[in-house]
């Protein structure tokens, strides 16, 4: 049986730890993903506008197997500093690859667009993203807030307030898989005409707190077209999936090109032009693969992609309002107890 883990955080895989780090006065924040120890990982971008560090690293074609950390932060192309915070702490903390009497951390990293959510930018030549960065690092722990945190603390969801969302899905074989997203997209997570998740039909022991037949689509014909409420400017999906399968690059990069799935699960349109959807994948490797390996990767894939969209659903439902950003539970009411906010 297939279920959330205790936590329902991508934490459930054991051996990641997150953090996070925001500024309230500029709207942003930074998320990290730690690996205890470091782990193998692979990345897909799917967005027509993303922002990204050391992914071409993580191609299966080249040297690199593991990475210390990953990065994912608001800030647009400013935000990719917050990895450099990250990769100082590590190498002052003696973590990374040991060369010439110094450490050299990986750490690849992800931004999504937030300058335009009203907050003080007025930075200087010293954005707070690097300092964000350390201080999410300093922060990873198991346990960690969804919505207006992190990476997600000035995300927006088409005209709703996106944020950090987070799910698992655990086996009763010992399989464990975990989804973290900062959602940030143009798209709109609702049906048109409603205030109907996208994702709610893949909702797990009532983590959402939507009402009975919440996840049912409108009988009537749809508007297929753009949807009214899209922020067509710059915005962006980004997040991680860990497992604790030992996978190859190939494999874990065939699990990312999967898992973007569970975002067309969960907004529409997805991977626009203005969006610079990306995904991570980190395999702990304390579990070999118990099936022949396609049939493991089909399996994994299909399940990331469902945390994927759930952790996308959590996010705006536990997201605030902030600014003009109206939060889900603003607009149509808050769901029931035990649901985004357990």
């Amino acid at each position: 049986m297939i279920e959330p883990g205790p936590r329902n955080l991508i934490t459930d895989v054991e051996g990641i730890l997150v953090g996070n780090a925001q500024d309230a006065g500029a709207r942003s924040g930074t998320t990290v993903v730690l690996p205890e120890p470091a782990a193998l990982a692979a990345v897909e971008v799917r967005g027509g506008g993303p922002g990204t560090r050391e992914t071409d690293a993580l191609s299966p074609s080249c040297l690199v197997e593991r990475v210390d950390a990953i990065v994912l932060s608001g800030g647009s192309a400013l935000g990719l500093d917050a990895a450099s915070g990250v990769a100082n702490w590590l190498a002052a903390s003696g973590r990374g690859f040991p060369i010439s009497g110094c450490f050299v951390p990986i750490v690849p990293a992800a931004i999504l667009f937030d300058l335009n959510n009203g907050g003080d930018k007025a930075w200087g030549e010293e954005p707070p993203y690097r300092r964000l960065g350390r201080a999410a690092a300093l922060a990873a722990g198991r346990d960690f807030p969804l919505g207006n945190v992190g990476a997600g603390f000035g995300a927006s969801a088409g005209r709703l307030k996106g944020g950090l969302g987070s799910a698992s899905a655990i086996d009763g074989e010992g399989l464990e898989v975990g989804a973290l997203v900062a959602a940030n997209p143009v798209g709109s997570v609702l049906v048109p005409g409603s205030a109907r998740l996208w994702a709610a039909a893949l909702e797990q022991r009532g983590e959402f707190g939507l009402p009975a037949g919440a996840g049912m689509v409108p009988p009537r014909d749809l508007d297929l077209d753009l949807p009214a409420e899209g922020r067509l400017g710059g915005h962006t999906c980004i997040g991680i999936i860990a497992t604790n399968l030992t996978l190859t690059k190939a494999q874990a990069q065939r699990v990312a090109i999967m898992a973007h799935d569970g975002l067309a699960r969960a907004i529409r349109p997805v991977h626009t032009p203005f969006d610079g959807d990306t995904l991570f994948v980190l395999a702990t490797g304390r579990r070999p693969l118990a099936e022949p390996a396609p049939l493991a990767i089909a399996r994994l894939g299909s399940l990331a992609a469902d945390c994927v969209a759930r952790a996308v659903a959590r996010a705006v439902l536990a997201a605030e309002s902030l600014g003009d950003r109206l939060s889900y539970r603003a607009a149509y009411g808050a769901p029931l107890a035990g649901g985004a906010e357990s």
